[in-house]
């Protein structure tokens, strides 16, 4: 029997990554003006808004309309409780501290993840995705240490432990999203999490969501495209490819904030933060040449 090429999965999970690096810009400023809170409320009414009818449209995974089976719609309520908790922590402190520097702070996700992958998906961990994963982390480590000076203000500190506390359920969303795209499309994927994300929320809004002024909806709209767009990439790269396979390609999302921080906030560019994207570029790499192995590996003995 032919398998599909992992390539197709790569290249999407990038384009999923490529939309959240950018999205996160958009709602750094949004954040700014409205708060994390506030911001995260109205992008998700957008984005059930733009997914309603695609996923009328579209139906489930196992071809039924209305609302999905038990397990599927337990996956959905864990994951979007984790990602809503997850995703108010980071903007509260990306609103606090340049977006590279958030990102950098982040990865330790996907090192958590792929033992958690390990323990609960049953999925063999190969050496060359621990070696690329710690390699990308250490090109982490080398841009973080040039920011970090010790003479942070309070709400710095207080930006930098809510995005640390963001990536620790990070790495459970990462593990949930495996699992939940092996029982629901992705047209499905995104419109229960941005849906449900904006019931959990509707329960604080009245306090901390005011109404937004008419200027901040463009924002709030290019947010919500591109994380609907991201969240369906990825739930369509994630049921085709190992959470190993694929965690590892999150460092790549550096990438994207920090051009993101260079073009929409003036955050510089250094030489440190070229030097530490080479080695997470190249920790990808090798941890993706392990699924390469794999494919041709299994393609010689079908």
């Amino acid at each position: 029997m032919k398998r599909p090429a992992p390539l197709l999965p790569i290249l999407a999970a990038l384009a999923g990554l490529a939309c959240f690096g950018v999205m996160d810009g958009f709602m750094k400023a949004a954040a700014v003006a409205l708060g994390a809170y506030a911001a995260l409320f109205w992008r998700n009414l957008v984005g059930s808004l733009i997914m309603l009818p695609i996923w009328l449209m579209r139906g489930n995974k196992d071809g039924s309309r209305g609302l999905p089976g038990p397990a599927a719609m337990r996956l959905h309520l864990m994951r979007s409780g984790v990602c809503g908790v997850m995703a108010v922590l980071f903007f509260y402190g990306l609103a606090r501290t340049p977006v590279a520097e958030a990102m950098a702070l982040s990865f330790i996700a996907p090192l958590l993840a792929l033992y958690l992958a390990a323990v609960t998906l049953g999925e063999e961990l190969s050496r060359r995705a621990v070696t690329g994963s710690v390699l990308a982390l250490a090109g982490v480590g080398v841009i973080a240490a040039g920011k970090f000076d010790g003479r942070y203000e309070a709400e710095s500190v207080h930006g930098l432990i809510a995005i640390l506390l963001s990536a620790v359920l990070y790495a459970v969303n990462l593990v949930l999203q495996r699992r939940q795209s092996q029982l629901a499309g992705p047209e499905e994927i995104s419109f229960f999490q941005t849906f449900l994300i904006f019931c959990l929320l509707g329960l604080g809004a009245w306090w901390f969501a005011p109404f937004p002024p008419a200027k901040e909806w463009l924002v709030l709209t290019a947010s919500a495209v591109l994380s609907t767009g991201s969240l369906m990439l990825l739930g369509w790269a994630y049921a085709r490819a190992e959470a190993q396979v694929l965690v590892p390609l999150e460092y790549t999302a550096f990438i994207w904030a920090a051009l993101v921080g260079w073009i929409a906030f003036s955050e510089p560019l250094t030489l440190r933060t070229l030097a530490g994207v080479v080695l997470i570029v190249a920790g990808c790499l090798i941890a993706l040449r392990r699924s390469a192995t794999a494919a041709e590996a299994a393609a010689e003995r079908a």
